[in-house]
């Protein structure tokens, strides 16, 4: 496992759960969301169910269809870039932090249309650009770059951005 939390095994002062209580919990907890494997193994693991026990629940919400990681993908890839409005470079990075496969993170990418991608480039320049108080018109764009890019837009897109609100 990865480094969250290693100190706080059972020290949450949250209850441990059984077995069959898990598998209630998770079925509730991947029902109401789209879920990956890794979200559900931390939510395991703040419960002091690792090892065996967690792969056996896992297995079983992948067999009942609780869990598919490329539905995950898919609806993560939507969802990120539709509310949040990220870029595709932030979200195959927050897919790849969640162990996604990158086949998978391919096709999850591949629920963004490019010309409704390169429209939200636009208007998020846009909006940084009208915002952004600076006189010095390099620092301003330094600025709205590091934003666009901070929010994982590509640098040839970005510069294609900037270039079309002069």
């Amino acid at each position: 496992m990865s480094g969250w939390g290693k100190n706080n095994l059972n020290q949450s002062g949250k209850k441990s759960w059984t077995f069959t209580e898990a598998q209630e919990k998770l079925s509730t907890y991947c029902a109401y969301q789209e879920r990956c494997s890794w979200e559900v193994r931390r939510k395991l693991f703040e419960k002091g169910i690792t090892d065996e026990k967690a792969e056996e629940l896992i297995s079983y919400l992948i067999k009942e269809n609780f869990l598919d990681e490329e539905r995950f993908a898919r609806a993560f890839c939507r969802g990120k870039f539709r509310l949040k409005r990220w870029g595709k470079n932030r979200i195959k990075m927050e897919l790849k932090m969640r162990q996604i496969p990158e086949e998978l993170i391919r096709k999850g990418l591949l629920e963004i249309d490019p010309e409704e991608y390169y429209d939200t480039l636009l208007t998020e320049t846009e909006k940084k650009w009208t915002k952004t108080n600076e006189s010095d018109p390099y620092k301003k764009r330094y600025k709205v770059i590091g934003y666009l890019m901070q929010k994982g837009f590509e640098q040839d897109l970005i510069q294609e951005a900037l270039e079309s609100l002069k």
